[in-house]
């Protein structure tokens, strides 16, 4: 009793309990993948919506950071809002600083370095989002995935919220390293459909993807969507 009420504070078994609270915050949150292509990297996400009066178009999901990165979430989404707004003004400031575009781990670094003060600091708490954030740099396309703890890892393919558990398993069972950004779009709405309910729809799905040869992030369409999905189902 009490060890759950401070981040500050281990408990006895050398756990810090408000980050593993963070985590199941993660868990429950709306589902995002991300996949590593041969020629780009593709980001799907569930918009889950709360509300059928809610205007599809106007949520937000996936995150342009700079021309060449994008970046998901799952769990509490206005926090993500703040940790990717911070990764947009760093990505910005380095343009403007060394008119370069920035790499994609200093992005994940800066990520999680703040992620990592709220684990260690008294009054604060975790923030209770991981963010998947994608890319392609000069070292290539990437994928990196951010955990509440500050900790971050790079991955050929990820998902995070929930449902995870099940379309891990489609993932590695289906994901192959010389993947197309068209397959790698196919395989991550195929694993949606899969794990998600029966509910599931266009507009549910947001897609994006950044191909090597333009390093833009572009939304797929509505239409590009709900074919996708359409394809999916029927098989």
């Amino acid at each position: 009793m009490g060890y759950d009420r401070a981040i500050t504070m281990f408990s006895p078994d050398g756990r810090l309990l408000q980050v593993e609270y963070a985590k199941k915050t993660v868990r429950q949150g709306s589902t995002a993948i991300g996949i590593v292509c041969k020629d780009g990297v593709v980001l799907a996400t569930d918009k889950r919506l709360v509300d059928p009066l809610v205007v599809v178009e106007a949520v937000e999901k996936i995150f342009k950071v700079d021309d060449h990165i994008g970046a998901t979430a799952a769990g509490i989404l206005s926090d993500a809002r703040v940790l990717i707004e911070r990764a947009q003004l760093r990505a910005q400031q380095h343009r403007v600083t060394y008119d370069t575009p920035i790499d994609i781990l200093s992005i994940v670094k800066d990520i999680c370095d703040l992620k990592q003060i709220c684990t260690q600091s008294g009054g604060l708490r975790p923030f209770g989002v991981s963010i998947l954030v994608a890319g392609i740099d000069e070292s290539g396309p990437s994928l990196y995935e951010t955990d509440p703890t500050g900790i971050y890892f790079k991955y050929h393919a990820a998902v995070i919220g929930e449902g995870e558990t099940e379309i891990e398993e489609t993932l590695q069972k289906e994901y192959k390293k010389d993947i197309t950004v068209e397959d790698g779009l196919r395989l991550a709405v195929k694993a949606l459909n899969k794990a998600l309910d029966e509910n599931f729809n266009v507009d549910r799905l947001d897609c994006a993807f950044i191909k090597a040869d333009t390093m833009t992030l572009q939304h797929l369409s509505r239409e590009k969507c709900d074919k996708l999905l359409k394809e999916v189902k029927k098989k």
